[in-house]
């Protein structure tokens, strides 16, 4: 793709990206003047109706999201030195608010680099790049990520299903250093150990850090049950913090044999113990062995990927929240957390109000937290801002 690839918005879709917005979609674009099956994925100028310069976007033909601007100086190219710049202004943020360097480094957008994602493991850099445009310069990206940081590791992690819409290959390789099976990292003064090339996205989630900091205070001295525990983020440190004893139930083996690792690297093997198993089934189970706990912690995958999903996505969070209520006691605590983007947080809270209604309890909102600060929000792009955790007191008729 030559350098002087321009696309064409129709007339009046220019709005949104003057309001602040980064992305363009295939239907914004004139594809009379531009048409997008003639063009391939990489560096694009946009343009309003009348030719007017916007800005320098990636661009991914095939995708509904056709465009996402990373700067609106339309010379601005893809040169190491723009992605040193842009590491380095992430880096500070990042530094400024954590003591130890386990956090994501870049958050796509919200850091100016859409389609890229790079979570921090120590001196492991795990990368994701979502897009076509980020993937032929991921060589320029990891000698960007090699200036600022020196890692010794620097690991390709791209899994992701989304991949194939744009046609780039799933994958897992080392770009510096060799392939490791695992990463190490702290959160919150706890220590880890997570699956790589078997985990989840990069590996760990570091996004629920802040939400897994509040969940402290209710786990002293409480009967826990992690539901959706993965390896044991929740469970882990609500056992740090105090907690009498702690049930992880996911449907992973290999995240549950993490669980015990993760327990025991900690000095809460004896706390920490797991169910593995679907979570719908093992919370039928333990409502019907009579099981209650003090605090119960809910954290599935996201139940609404797309739009589309809503309705039955929706069903799934009233069923797993009505579960969960069954399982606490009165006067004890729920945590309810979604990472669907298509689930606004208001929404939420009332399927939890809902939940508790339909089976003769109420509730009281005593906290809330969103995505951690390594995971900053862009004000113009909703869907930057997607993880959501309610916490509320379960009450129980007098």
């Amino acid at each position: 793709m030559t350098e002087q690839c321009v696309i064409r918005l129709r007339k009046n879709e220019e709005r949104r990206l003057k309001a602040g917005h980064l992305w363009v979609y295939a239907n914004e674009i004139d594809t009379r003047h531009t048409p997008l099956k003639d063009l391939s994925a990489g560096a694009c100028v946009v343009e309003d109706s009348r030719g007017k310069p916007l800005g320098r976007a990636l661009l991914s033909p095939h995708s509904l999201i056709a465009a996402r601007l990373y700067s609106r100086d339309v010379k601005q190219e893809l040169s190491r030195s723009f992605f040193k710049k842009r590491i380095e202004q992430a880096l500070s943020l990042r530094e400024q608010l954590f003591d130890v360097p386990c956090y994501r480094l870049i958050f796509g957008e919200a850091d100016g680099l859409p389609g890229l994602v790079v979570d921090r493991f120590h001196d492991v850099l795990v990368v994701q790049t979502g897009s076509g445009a980020m993937e032929a310069h991921l060589d320029v990206i990891v000698s960007a990520l090699d200036a600022v940081l020196a890692p010794t590791h620097i690991i390709a992690k791209n899994e992701a299903a989304a991949r194939e819409i744009e046609g780039l290959e799933r994958y897992t390789k080392a770009l510096k250093g060799e392939l490791l099976n695992e990463v190490s990292l702290t959160e919150n003064g706890a220590k880890f150990v997570a699956p790589l090339a078997e985990g989840q996205k990069t590996g760990w989630f570091y996004d629920h850090r802040a939400a897994r900091q509040k969940m402290q205070a209710l786990a002293k001295g409480a009967r826990v049950l992690d539901v959706f525990s993965y390896c044991g983020g929740w469970g882990v440190q609500a056992a740090l913090a105090g907690a009498e004893s702690v049930t992880c139930v996911d449907g992973s083996e290999i995240a549950t044999d993490y669980v015990h690792r993760n327990a025991e690297l900690n000095g809460v093997a004896d706390t920490v113990g797991s169910i593995q198993g679907d979570a719908f089934a093992a919370m039928k189970q333990l409502i019907a062995d009579g099981e209650k706990y003090d605090l119960v912690v809910l954290d599935p995958p996201a139940f609404i990927k797309r739009k589309k999903d809503f309705k039955n996505g929706l069903a799934g969070y009233h069923a797993i929240n009505e579960l969960a209520m069954r399982l606490v006691k009165p006067g004890g605590y729920l945590v309810s957390a979604s990472c669907s983007m298509h689930m606004p947080a208001e929404r939420l809270l009332d399927v939890v109000h809902s939940s508790a209604r339909h089976i003769d309890r109420s509730i009281q909102v005593v906290g809330y937290e969103g995505q951690g600060p390594d995971h900053p929000v862009h004000p113009a792009i909703a869907e930057t801002s997607y993880l959501k955790s309610w916490f509320c007191r379960i009450n129980f008729p007098l």
